[in-house]
This record gives structure tokens, sequence and C-alpha cells, in this order.
């Protein structure tokens, strides 16, 4: 079983680093909700808060990445991308990255972070070199998203390595934001398509104008946070990335995507990045805290929506039909309501913070494990129809 299921599990990008993701999913809430509630010691290369912050971005988020740009490409440009011996070396990679900061009192710094720093260059050949022979202008802006994430990356270790004071937080909030960036383009592109091919008849409106203004204003934001603009400016910013994507998010709006949770898990998905703006201009003109924008966006954008895109692409790339059964469902409702815990409630009843992390962490780890349990097979096993991949 092991030899038949290792060459088809290192067939196509999605494979390896959705079933890493969902597993590295509930370690790293597993782990994480116990340290911060309980006070338990937790030593790390990245130290306790970090290690959470990082691994979120850098690690569940950047294996999402990978895995759907690695597949994705090849179906853009149909030339290869890594497969086989090569995307095994790129997975351990990448594992090597999460698991050697937890030995920091033995592993030397400097190992740990070339291990870390080299993943995204990898990933960036990966898909680089296809676009490139293809000749994909428009999609050439993934590489300049992986060039961002390996700068905000870049930041972290410099500053855990004594070059730069202050540069860790400003690399993960880069970091976290380029994701979201990624996620307004991408979701632009496939929300609408997977909404219009799974229902007959709907067609999407799509308004040109808005969306060239969803990205601008994502990354309008992020300049203006990254350079210290004033929090008018700031707060400005961040209520126009909330309307106008709100607005996108509306025009996608049918109500018949409710009976179809590979639907309604991507809708709910975007509707956090127009939550987590919305939150960034509250902070921005003093109605909330600053640090209560945080988890609309790790928690809801990024957690809802990669669940959603694993789910629907995975079953999409082996053949399989575009339907999951009620358990699928309960996860997809349970990540949400895991987002809604951790991003919402504690900004008004914050003496209560720890129950809602305990709660959040419960229902965010039944969720992924949910998408292991019914996914493991799926991404282990060949496509029903027979194709490679």
């Amino acid at each position: 079983m092991a030899s038949h299921c290792m060459p088809v599990l290192f067939a196509l990008g999605f494979r390896p680093f959705f079933l890493l993701a969902g597993f590295f999913a509930i370690f790293l809430v597993a782990v994480w909700v116990p340290v911060f509630v309980g006070g338990f010691s937790f030593n790390t290369y990245y130290g306790q808060l970090g290690w959470h912050s990082h691994e979120m971005i850098f690690g569940y988020a950047s294996a999402i990445v990978a895995g759907f740009l690695l597949t994705a490409v090849r179906n853009w440009t149909e030339r290869p991308t890594p497969a086989g011996g090569s995307l095994a070396a790129m997975a351990v990679l990448w594992l090597g990255g999460r698991m050697m900061p937890l030995f920091s009192e033995s592993l030397p710094g400097w190992l740990i972070a070339l291990v870390d720093l080299t993943f995204l260059p990898a990933v960036a050949i990966g898909i680089g070199v296809p676009l490139v022979h293809k000749g994909e202008k428009r999609n050439l802006v993934f590489l300049l998203l992986l060039a961002g994430l390996f700068i905000a990356n870049l930041q972290v270790h410099l500053d855990l390595l004594g070059y730069g004071q202050q540069l860790a937080g400003t690399g993960v909030f880069l970091g976290l934001h380029i994701v979201i960036l990624l996620i307004v383009i991408m979701g632009g592109r496939v929300i609408p398509f997977f909404t219009e091919r799974a229902l007959q008849g709907v067609v999407i409106k799509r308004r040109p104008v808005i969306e060239w203004l969803a990205p601008i204003s994502a990354l309008a934001f992020l300049c203006a946070e990254l350079f210290r603009a004033d929090m008018f400016t700031v707060g400005t910013c961040a209520a126009l990335a909330a309307i106008v994507n709100g607005v996108r998010l509306a025009s996608w709006y049918t109500h018949r995507y409710w009976r179809v949770p590979l639907l309604w898990v991507l809708h709910l998905g975007y509707g956090w990045v127009v939550a987590g703006f919305c939150l960034e201009a509250a902070a921005a003109f003093g109605v909330i805290p600053p640090q209560s924008t945080t988890h609309a966006f790790t928690a809801g954008a990024i957690g809802v929506l990669t669940l959603g895109m694993m789910a629907r692409v995975a079953l999409g790339h082996t053949g399989r039909p575009l339907k999951v059964g009620p358990a699928m469902s309960v996860a997809f409702g349970l990540v949400n309501l895991s987002a809604f815990l951790r991003a919402l409630p504690p900004i008004w009843y914050p003496e209560q913070l720890s129950e809602f992390v305990i709660f959040s962490g419960v229902f965010w780890c039944i969720a992924f494990f949910i998408f292991v349990v019914i996914y493991a097979p799926i991404l282990t096993q060949p496509r029903i129809d027979g194709r490679a991949g």
C-alpha cells in the first residue's frame, strides 16, 4: 500500500501540500491553545507568540499557496510543474522548516533560517519556469507575490538572528497581507468561475472597475500600514478596501449557492476578507483596539477559504464529483464558527478571551480533523478517471 501511495502522493502539487497543511493546521492550534491559555512553556526558535504567528503565515498558508500554484500553473501553461522526486524534496523542505524550529536548542539558528527560507524560492522556480516558457505574462504576478512572501519571511529571520530590530513584526504583517492580496486576486478568478460552473444558468456580474480596485485597495492598505502613514490614511484605505471588496462579494451573490457547501464556504471565506478590512478601519479610527483585527484575516479569510479551496480543488483534480457530504459541511460550519469566536466576541468581552480561544481552537481542530479523515484517501489514491495528476 505504501509503495502504491507514495508515487500518487507526489503526482501533482496539491496532493502533498494539502495533506500536510491539513495535519499542520491541527498541530498548530492544538499546541498553541494550551500554551496560550494554560501558560505552558513552549520553547521554539521563534519564541512562543512568534511561533504561532509565523507558522500560520509561512507554514500553513504557504503550503496551501504552494499546492494551489503548482497545480494551477500546470493547467494554465500545459507544461509540467514539479512532481515525483522534486515535489517530494519540496515537501521535505517545507516539513523541515516546520519541525526544525522546535529543536532550536540543538540546531543553529542560521540552519533553521536557511531551510525555512529556501522553500518559497523553490516554489517560485517550480512555477516560474513553465510560466516564462509559456509567456504567461498575466500570471507572473504570482512570482512577485512569492518574492514578497520571501522578503517578509527574511525579515523575521534577520530579526531573530540579530541583524535587525523590530523586523519580525513587520515581516509577519507583510506576509499576512500578501496572502490576503493573493486571496483577493485568486478569489476574484475562481469563486465566480466555480459558482457559474456549479449552478447552471447563473452568470456572475463582473464590474471591471471593481475588479481592478479590489486588489489595488488591498495593496493600498498594505502600503499605508507598512510605511506608517497617519491613522486617517490607514483607516481610509482600509474602509475603501472593505467597501470595494464588499461590493465585489455582493455582486457574486445568488441564493442558489446556499444549497452547495463547496460554494458557500468560498463566499463566506471571502466575506472574512471584507470583515478584516472593516475591523482595520474601525481600529484605525479608534473604535476598537488595534490588536483586534488580525484573526478575521487569519482564522477567517485564510482558514475558511483555504479549507474550502482544498476541498474543491482536490475533488476536481482527482476526477471526483464536485460534491461533499454532511461531514464536510459540518467542517465548513465549524471553521466559520471558530473564526467568529476568535475574531469578534473578544473585542467586546476581552475578559473572556481564554474561553473564546479554547472553543475556537476546538472547533478549528475538529474541522481540519474531518478534512484529513475524508481527504487523506483522496489525496493519496489515483484519479478515478485514470488520468495522470
